[in-house]
């Protein structure tokens, strides 16, 4: 048997610019995420108010999903993510003025807070067409027998963008203040931005240019709800995801319960990050296909576990533990997911496919973060995250007897299919 190369999709040039694109956009978004939740907390002081976040940002990002792909399948995919940055550009810019005291003076303290949450609105407009956009790209760059890999470095620079950039974020606010940390995002995003043109513009590989707009979704759709390979992991991790919301409370935790200031906010919020970007540089070299399925419901079972643990937890060093793990676990889950939507995708449909999954799985970190909002509201900080993990554990034992499909789940059988097409 051919040995592996773990590093085969980096030895293609085009790969390693575009990671570094999205390197960029990641640490920039997860920076400005961050700041802006900060910052958010402590105009109001209301763990409300952090919910309401993730729901400007989810409500137009699933609203606007479906047709994002449709119009993703139908566009060149390079120029189409250039437009995307440079839209994210203005947002960037606008909140780094709400953020000047000399512009905002005369507002009131309401005003400032629903100008944010506009921005983060429109921010989630541009967020669906991110997903799809950047999961078609990858395709185009790419060989077929080089997507599981690409997959992982991908995901893994991801993972490392989502470490730096909170934590970055984290010393920022500390050193530089609020307002000066926002102009680091922007001057992030103009970066991204030119690097984005040394990518060539890619061939437009649907056969079904010009097709009516209702009847692309539907098959987008119809194509989801057949393959039961990826509505099962999308639709456990999504559900998972939206009841360990906990990062969403992170700021409480930081300033109200272990008292531990901006710095050990980064931390925290880095932590998950940390295991997860970990996890998925072991699987380069030791894949992680064979028996998928059980892989992805024992990891899930552990990340609920973990959310547990912190919840309960008011030492800061268990929770930041606590906090590794889940990523650890989280890690797992994304890898086996990113894999199954590579290999299961055909070219044509990778847009409305991926926006899907972002619907799914990526609007539910946001959905996630509401929800910990108003629970915590209502329960209590430590109740409402114990409540989200302790969902998450009956969420997959349900799982894992009601779909036999996912629990069977192997996905070297489709490797090797990929392996052999070229």
């Amino acid at each position: 048997m051919e040995k592996k190369d773990p590093y085969a999709s980096l030895r293609i040039k085009e790969f390693n610019i575009f990671l570094l694109v999205r390197f960029l956009l990641v640490f920039a978004w997860s920076m400005q995420f961050i700041i802006i939740e900060w910052q958010v907390y402590s105009i109001t002081k209301n763990p409300l108010s952090l919910g309401i976040i993730g729901l400007m940002e989810v409500i137009p990002a699933v609203s606007m999903a479906l047709f994002a792909g449709h119009i993703v399948d139908q566009k060149e995919k390079r120029n189409l993510l250039a437009l995307c940055i440079g839209a994210f550009s203005f947002i960037s810019l606008g909140l780094f003025f709400l953020t000047l005291p000399s512009f905002i003076k005369d507002w009131s303290t309401n005003t400032v807070l629903y100008a944010i949450y506009t921005l983060v609105f429109f921010g989630g407009f541009l967020r669906s067409f991110f997903g799809p956009t950047i999961f078609s790209l990858i395709a185009l760059i790419v060989p077929k027998k080089l997507y599981p890999n690409a997959a992982t470095w991908s995901s893994s620079t991801w993972q490392i963008a989502s470490v730096l950039g909170p934590a970055f974020a984290g010393y920022l606010i500390s050193f530089i203040g609020v307002h000066w940390s926002l102009c680091v995002v922007f001057t992030l995003v103009l970066l991204s931005f030119f690097t984005v043109f040394f990518i060539k513009n890619k061939p437009i590989l649907n056969p079904k240019i010009g097709e009516p707009v209702m009847q692309s979704l539907k098959e987008g759709i119809q194509f989801v709800y057949k393959t039961k390979a990826i509505l099962g992991a999308i639709t456990l991790d999504m559900i998972s995801v939206l009841f360990g919301g906990a990062v969403a409370l992170l700021p409480i935790y930081a300033q109200d319960i272990l008292k531990v200031g901006p710095e050990g906010f980064g931390a925290l919020r880095a932590a998950p990050a940390i295991g997860a970007f970990l996890t998925m540089l072991i699987t380069a070299y030791l894949p992680i296909s064979k028996n998928a399925g059980m892989k992805l419901l024992t990891a899930i079972f552990g990340f609920g576990i973990c959310i547990i643990i912190f919840g309960l937890s008011s030492v800061f060093l268990i929770s930041l533990v606590a906090l590794f793990f889940s990523g650890v676990t989280d890690g797992v889950s994304m890898v086996i997911r990113q894999t199954i939507l590579q290999l299961k995708t055909p070219d044509h449909m990778r847009g409305r496919v991926a926006s899907v999954n972002s619907m799914f799985v990526g609007s539910s970190n946001e959905l996630g973060a509401f929800e910990s909002g108003v629970t915590a509201k209502l329960m209590g900080t430590v109740t409402a995250v114990v409540f989200g993990g302790t969902m998450t554990l009956i969420t997959v034992l349900t799982t894992g007897i009601i779909n036999p499909t996912l629990r069977k789940l192997d996905l070297i059988k489709d490797l090797e299919e990929h392996e052999n097409s070229e």
